[in-house]
């Protein structure tokens, strides 16, 4: 009975489903659930063995402590690292995590509110991976345990910027499942916490009129609208104007400081305000031009145009993804000035959108790697902006001649002739 169940035990797990484990995209539910285990301990023990460093916790309970003191003009509510420059609901998020770590006071319980927030953005990513069926299951080790900044950002440094996120991706999965007007909602209360989810912005209108149709989409473009004026309203009511130059200012404070990106540039050029709008300008092209000639080709049967029918059957993951991810990119690629805790902003979907080029996977891996040493090089310098430039344009450029956007019957010839 014994020699039975080993010979059973021995021929499942067999080399070739070993190999699967490893690498077959359809069985990452394996490696997801032994990376969630390891990142609960991972990140418990980065909580006790790690000292806590104060950067901007300490500024966001004195922004919303004035709220609580009865403060609702946006002009007068600020903290140590300057005036209050994100969006209300922000405000309602932060004032929650005041009460509940008793005024700001009790670190070590927000920071494992952030573990869990960590935790729960995993589950949600993995759900969103799951549903590509495109990334080999060992290529999640580096989206988990291989990046010490993405872990200081939610546990040692208690930022906005993955809470903003979290919803982002939460709002994906929704798409995912075609609940665009849940998902609409969540995004638009994502935009609410940093205004950084606008970046996301240009290719969520492109994929709501290709898959609703444009009087569909005047209505979800009204539910994205509703909570913002929902949770501006106690600071609309008590200066609107003050609410909204703040509220929309995100990051003047740090227009005139050099960054993670833009080292490589002499001063006088950093600081100059053509080149800011050189960069606008190259943004809006890059976008403009990844619509014409690549985005659209995911859609075969879709006429656009300024009236548009929505389509009657759900959109793949792929052509959900690709444009929302890809348009990211491409605001990453051309901002001004990006901290070290915007990492978080795109470290999650670089590995759907390397696997969605046709390099080899030592190319991505090495894309990943220099990516990741860039963002850990404090101060930045000359070589580590340059290299992050480098590998930006090099995904973009493998993203533009992905296979991706091969039709169906010209990739079904490209295979009969090899």
């Amino acid at each position: 009975m014994a020699a039975s169940m080993w010979k059973i035990l021995r021929n499942n797990v067999s080399r070739k489903n070993l190999y699967r484990l490893v690498f077959d995209p359809k069985l990452a539910i394996f490696s997801m659930c032994a990376l969630l285990l390891a990142e609960l301990v991972v990140n418990i023990l980065v909580i006790k063995k790690i000292k806590y460093t104060e950067i901007d916790w300490k500024a966001y309970m004195q922004e919303v402590e004035g709220v609580v003191n009865g403060t609702y003009d946006y002009t007068k509510l600020k903290g140590d690292t300057g005036p209050l420059v994100y969006p209300a609901g922000f405000v309602y998020i932060y004032l929650a995590l005041y009460y509940i770590t008793g005024y700001g006071h009790n670190i070590r319980l927000g920071q494992y509110l952030f573990a869990g927030l960590y935790i729960l953005s995993l589950i949600v990513l993995f759900d969103i991976y799951r549903k590509t069926n495109k990334v080999p299951p060992y290529a999640f080790v580096f989206m988990c345990c291989a990046s010490y900044r993405i872990h200081s950002i939610y546990v040692l440094r208690l930022f906005n910027d993955p809470v903003a996120m979290f919803f982002m991706y939460l709002a994906v999965c929704c798409f995912l499942r075609d609940r665009w007007a849940v998902g609409c909602l969540i995004y638009s209360f994502g935009v609410s916490i940093k205004m950084n989810l606008l970046l996301f912005s240009p290719a969520l209108l492109m994929v709501l009129m290709v898959r609703l149709g444009t009087l569909s989409t005047i209505g979800h473009l009204a539910i994205c609208a509703t909570p913002q004026v929902v949770l501006a309203i106690p600071f609309l009511l008590e200066n609107p104007v003050g609410y909204i130059v703040r509220s929309f200012n995100f990051g003047r404070q740090f227009f005139y400081v050099w960054t993670v990106n833009w080292r490589l540039i002499p001063e006088d050029i950093f600081l100059n305000k053509y080149f800011q709008t050189a960069l606008l300008l190259a943004h809006v092209l890059t976008l403009l031009l990844f619509f014409m000639f690549k985005w659209r080709r995911l859609y075969p049967k879709v006429k656009f145009g300024i009236w548009m029918q929505g389509c009657n059957t759900n959109l793949s993951p792929n052509q959900i993804l690709l444009p929302l991810w890809t348009a990211n990119l491409i605001g990453m690629s051309f901002s001004r000035s990006l901290h070290y805790q915007f990492y978080v902003w795109y470290f999650h979907t670089l590995h759907y959108l390397l696997w969605s080029t046709s390099q080899s996977d030592i190319v991505k891996i090495l894309i990943l790697g220099v990516i990741e040493l860039c963002w850990n090089t404090y101060p930045s310098t000359v070589i580590s902006s340059s290299m992050l430039h480098l590998c930006h344009a090099f995904l973009l450029y493998t993203l533009w001649t992905s296979p991706e956007y091969t039709p169906t019957d010209k990739k079904v010839v490209a295979t009969k002739m090899e």
